[in-house]
């Protein structure tokens, strides 16, 4: 931990001796924060909204897990203009050419209005208030405790929430870019892609990797729309392959062939898809055929599979308990670190105060130097953002109460007057660490109001819907600070960094309810553990809400003391991998990851363990271009099958059914069907 804040404190210093980067722009001029926001880019920004808002509501309703799009979007903005500036160039009609600050604007619109598809909860608080998921928990199934998902609520409920945190950072820009100097490494390393597309050999790269992605992206979608043809139900296609056998196949061990996880698996860090294994194997061959076995003693042998107060109990709250113990210790730590920051920095701003010499010669590097003139020029007024945050709040005060009457007035009114600090605090800690706490924050809004509101009063669904007040302000906050990094780093003007994440977040206040709707009419199982689409963090987070509000009589027998135990256990491993350093806490699971198999099974970290395993031989055989065309790779793979879901979903709104079912039977099995039909 120590190493880390010298690095932070010394970083200035390391960017100086870099070469510069703004040296290669120095003949170019950075155009008004008004021509950075054209026409082109709110085009272009709309129709990869589209694209990775269902990318990213696909990856949310199968497994939760959704890795940084950020390189892919800034890849297919500067994609498509560059395309569009080609052709009107040739046809003498070209009037502004393509800058980097205008492929920052489409990165910033796209990744904002994405992130709503996550943030709005489609995969967890939203959907989890729905009878589908309350008949799977019986415990909380009354009238008051269900909000079945409509288009016109959850279009005005994301409306009135996603633009607060925008508001409640904007004056601590200056403080957090400039003064404390905040990494923030995913805007950073977005930065330097931007940067490097609109040199002369950065454009020869992007070219590159934009054909190896289109590659790989008709791939995909045309695997996808094989694979379809043989789906005729739910356990039919290759998706159901028993690979390693039906015994393993009917513990979730088997490969489903999906494109989008082998992606998925080649951007994620090797550790986090061992985790996934580790925690699959620990749950589904070890855990749960153990506990299978108390059947009659521990639980009783009547109940349903989809019992909470059954096998599917235990499968639930220990996977919670391990989230809850893995988010508490890094909100502790990411908190005491920046508060450790803050005090460091105040610190360091008093002793410079004193000792300051006016005849010292500057530190600034001429990138530094540069950086901070264009971003000091376009300022965003205090009073701006102080009376466009009280407006906002005072129109959701107002309307969600009228969307969920179990969440009072005056519980918005506290969550609203806390809600600054605790962006402020996400949002430096994701500065330093670039780890956003927004779903651990919405965790805590879930228990402290769903307590409040009591079981009396749909305690249950004021807990959920708290949850979606909160998670939204901090995660556009920490999102809005990334995005001014980027900026900051791209010579983009701050406010045009704010509109288009503004613009952003309005298409995706529109676009990701629409696309959740898609799935929720077209696939009629949406939410059910085993099908194509099961939602797992949805049953996860009304469990929860459930706890918070009942305590712990719902669970069943010995749930509660294994609950503790793997709470603790979440604990005690991340703090040994705090403890051995860097070096060795590659070779240690995380316990968030390992949590998310406990509850669906292991078949998608089989598929993300190949895509590491696909990336760790391409780096053996040919590092160069593994390097430089493996996130390409990757995105093609999760971009096409990503995207055949439009056509799936309508061709399942249409009627339309696949003509075949593949399925596989064990040999008894094929036996009696055989005799069946020969009779």
């Amino acid at each position: 931990m120590g190493s880390q804040d010298d690095d932070l404190e010394h970083g200035g210093k390391d960017e100086a001796e870099i070469a510069s980067v703004e040296k290669a722009f120095e003949g170019t001029a950075v155009p008004r924060w008004e021509k950075q926001v054209t026409l082109r880019a709110i085009v272009v920004s709309l129709v990869l909204a589209v694209l990775f808002t269902f990318i990213v509501m696909k990856l949310n309703l199968t497994t939760g897990i959704i890795p940084s799009l950020n390189i892919s979007a800034g890849l297919l903005g500067f994609f498509f203009v560059k395309t569009w500036t080609k052709l009107l160039d040739k046809s003498k009609m070209l009037t502004q050419p393509f800058t980097r600050q205008e492929n920052t604007v489409i990165q910033t619109s796209v990744v904002a209005a994405s992130g709503i598809a996550f943030s709005g909860g489609f995969g967890s608080y939203i959907f989890g208030m729905s009878s589908e998921i309350a008949k799977q928990s019986p415990e909380a199934s009354t009238a008051q405790d269900i909000k079945d998902p409509g288009l016109g609520w959850m279009i005005a409920f994301i409306s009135v929430v996603s633009f607060l945190g925008l508001f409640s950072v904007v004056p601590l820009r200056k403080i957090m870019i400039i003064d404390f100097k905040l990494t923030y490494p995913s805007g950073t390393a977005t930065a330097h892609l931007i940067n490097s597309f609109h040199t002369t050999e950065g454009a020869k790269l992007a070219k590159k990797q934009v054909r190896v992605l289109g590659k790989f992206f008709s791939f995909s979608f045309l695997w996808g729309s094989f694979q379809w043809f043989y789906t005729a139900s739910d356990d039919c296609g290759f998706k159901n392959f028993p690979t390693f056998g039906l015994e393993a196949y009917k513990n979730q061990f088997f490969f489903d062939f999906s494109a989008t996880y082998v992606g998925v698996g080649m951007i994620c860090p090797y550790i986090i898809n061992i985790s996934l294994l580790v925690g699959g194997i620990l749950s589904w061959a070890i855990m749960w055929p153990l506990i299978d076995a108390r059947k009659g003693d521990w639980y009783s042998a009547e109940l349903k599979p989809s019992s909470l107060h059954g096998l599917q109990g235990y499968k639930v709250f220990i996977a919670i308990a391990m989230i809850l113990g893995d988010g508490l210790y890094n909100f502790v730590k990411v908190l005491g670190r920046t508060l450790f920051g803050l005090y460091k920095q105040f610190c360091k701003k008093k002793l410079d105060t004193s000792s300051s010499d006016p005849h010292s010669p500057p530190s600034l590097s001429y990138d530094d130097k540069r950086r901070i003139d264009v971003f000091l020029k376009d300022q965003i007024p205090a009073w701006f953002a102080i009376t466009g945050y009280v407006t906002v709040a005072a129109i959701s005060v107002v309307i969600i109460p009228h969307i969920f009457h179990q969440l009072k007035w005056y519980y918005i009114v506290v969550i609203y007057v806390i809600a600054p600090a605790l962006a402020f605090c996400n949002a430096y800690g994701c500065g330093l660490t670039d780890w956003s706490l927004a779903s651990t924050y919405g965790k805590l809004a879930i228990f402290t109001i769903g307590a409040w509101a009591g079981a009396s009063h749909g305690g249950v669904l004021a807990g959920l819907a708290a949850c979606g007040v909160m998670m939204n302000i901090v995660s556009t906050a920490s999102d809005l600070m990334q995005d001014f990094k980027t900026g900051y780093m791209t010579l983009s003007s701050p406010r045009s960094m704010f509109v288009s994440q503004v613009f952003g977040t309005a298409m995706g206040c529109i676009i990701s309810p629409c696309v959740f709707w898609l799935f929720y009419k077209a696939f009629g199982n949406l939410g059910l553990p085993g099908s194509a689409y099961p939602a797992p963090y949805a049953l996860v987070y009304r469990n929860m809400s459930i706890l918070g509000v009942d305590g712990f009589s719902a669970l069943p027998k010995y749930c509660l003391t294994l609950c503790c135990v793997f709470f603790i256990v979440a604990i005690v491993i991340n703090l040994i991998r705090d403890l051995v350093g860097e070096k060795w806490a590659k070779f240690i699971p995380v316990p968030m990851a390992m949590a998310i198999p406990f509850y669906i099974g292991s078949y998608f970290a089989i598929d993300m363990c190949l895509g590491s395993l696909i990336l760790f031989i391409w780096r053996k055989v040919d590092k160069v271009n593994a390097d430089a065309l493996g996130s390409a790779v990757a995105s093609g793979l999760i971009c096409g099958d990503g995207i055949w879901t439009l056509p799936s979903s309508f061709l399942a709104l249409a009627g339309v059914k696949p003509p075949i079912c593949m399925k596989f039977l064990s040999r008894a099995v094929n036996t009696k069907v055989d005799g069946f039909l020969g009779s």
